[in-house]
């Protein structure tokens, strides 16, 4: 299977910040009406719900919130149209996606089912001390 390079089309730079917020909002509202395509497409329904996606997302989102230069939002808005693009083409892998959006950096689930506790075990902590390098 070969991968044909589509052209990628860089919108005009935002002329002001708030053409730079209405095209953010755009890139959720696509991103979270996507969102069940992608479900289907990684079968994620034994995983996760489409609402834990898009709190996932619109947490992705307002991690950027203070931004308030228009250059930069442009930038991340191309990331996040590509990112987008990748994820609704079936460019990555199921884990890809549980890895990025469904479990977080830390290990917790952000659903309300499982969480994984942070502390390491008793073991670890004893083969840590004693191993010497």
């Amino acid at each position: 299977m070969a991968f044909t390079m589509r052209a990628v089309k860089v919108p005009p730079p935002s002329a002001s910040l708030e053409e730079a917020r209405h095209r953010v909002f755009d890139l959720f509202k696509s991103a979270c009406r996507s969102l069940p395509t992608v479900m289907e497409i990684y079968t994620l329904n034994d995983v996760v719900t489409v609402s834990q996606l898009r709190s996932a997302i619109s947490s992705a989102f307002r991690k950027n919130a203070h931004i308030t230069n228009p250059k930069v939002i442009d930038m991340l808005l191309i990331k996040g149209q590509e990112e987008l693009s990748n994820v609704v083409e079936h460019a990555k892998q199921r884990h890809h996606i549980i890895g990025q959006y469904v479990v977080d950096r830390t290990g917790m689930h952000h659903g309300a089912g499982a969480t994984k506790d942070p502390s390491t075990s008793q073991f670890l902590d004893n083969f840590y001390t004693s191993n010497y390098f």
